[in-house]
């Protein structure tokens, strides 16, 4: 492991590419006991750069946090940058969406969110990145889904599934503004496909939410947006999509389509590094309103990653273009 003051080189790296970190700017990180190493990296890091810097420790007594605890509202008073270094359990999801639209709303304000973040990801892994290189990667991106109207994505597993992308662009998390936060470590480009725009079968064989890889893949059936029905022979793993599914009306609703650009990222067993792999998609379900032209309300925004898609791309003068990832 690296010893603190390199740690903290990683995070200064990652909050200067991606958060445009100042000496000017105050700075809030939010951590919890499982993941303070990570948060005072990120402390020390705003410090060195000569930013004004306040933690605070999510209570743990509390946890699993299904609402905001009152008294972050008041965290936010002047500052510019705040970090959210905690763990990524799917049973807090309500709480971080409820902390995140707080943060959001500040006009000054730009977060990096990282649920789930460990040391490993910052020694090496996808927050010690050449981050020129992904932006490099994101632009390629943007070209080819430039005027999308639709994707027809397919996997060798039976992925076939078809979104309509009809004026919801793709963008990317490499750099966070007030209103809209990105993830640390940051690596994927997004959009939020029309809400009842989602017809065929997704095959997952990667990781989902906070569980973990799958042990057999799971199958999706959407139409009309929602998924009417899923298959695994995972057992545990199906019973905690279907209770997922079922938290809420909008919880079955198509949310997000992400593309992996960080090329240290990982296919581990967790989501915040995975879904950022090379040659790896996912498909959220759930909440998307933070999204550009996202409408879906919900208490859960739950990612699904998928491998090797192919993804052939309409544009709407009717021609096509096709990648591989």
């Amino acid at each position: 492991m690296r010893a603190d003051s390199d740690l903290a080189a990683v995070a200064l790296d990652a909050m200067t590419h991606v958060l445009d970190l100042d000496p000017s700017d105050s700075v809030l990180v939010v951590t919890d006991e499982p993941t303070v190493d990570c948060g005072r990296a990120f402390a020390a890091a705003a410090r060195r750069h000569g930013c004004d810097v306040a933690t605070w420790l999510l209570p743990e007594d509390e946890r699993p946090l299904t609402a905001m605890p009152p008294e972050m509202a008041d965290l936010l008073e002047d500052r510019t940058v705040v970090v959210n270094a905690i763990i990524g359990d799917v049973r807090e999801v309500p709480f971080r969406l409820e902390w995140l639209g707080l943060v959001e709303e500040s006009p000054v304000i730009r977060m990096g969110h990282c649920p789930g973040i460990d040391l490993d990801m910052m020694t090496g892994g996808p927050m010690d990145v050449d981050y020129g290189a992904m932006q490099e990667r994101a632009e390629e991106l943007f070209a080819a889904f430039a005027d999308a109207v639709s994707v027809h994505i397919t996997t060798d597993l039976g992925t076939d599934l078809h979104l309509d992308l009809t004026d919801r662009k793709l963008i990317s998390d490499l750099k966070s503004e007030p209103g809209c936060g990105v993830n640390l470590p940051c690596g994927e480009a997004y959009c939020a496909p029309l809400e009842n725009g989602a017809d065929g079968r997704l095959v997952v064989d990667g990781c989902f939410g906070s569980w973990g890889n799958l042990d057999a893949p799971a199958t999706f059936t959407l139409e009309g947006g929602r998924v009417t029905d899923v298959t695994c022979d995972d057992a545990p793993a199906l019973a905690e999509i279907l209770r997922i599914l079922e938290t809420d009306a909008g919880a079955r609703t198509i949310a997000e389509l992400g593309i992996g650009l960080n090329p240290g990222a990982r296919l581990t067993d967790n989501m915040l590094e995975a879904e950022k792999a090379g040659g790896t998609a996912h498909i959220a379900f759930g909440a998307n309103k933070g999204l550009a032209g996202g409408v879906n309300e919900s208490q859960v925004h739950v990612d699904y990653l998928f491998k090797s898609p192919r993804m052939k791309i309409k544009a709407a003068d009717g021609s096509e273009r096709e990648i591989v990832l």
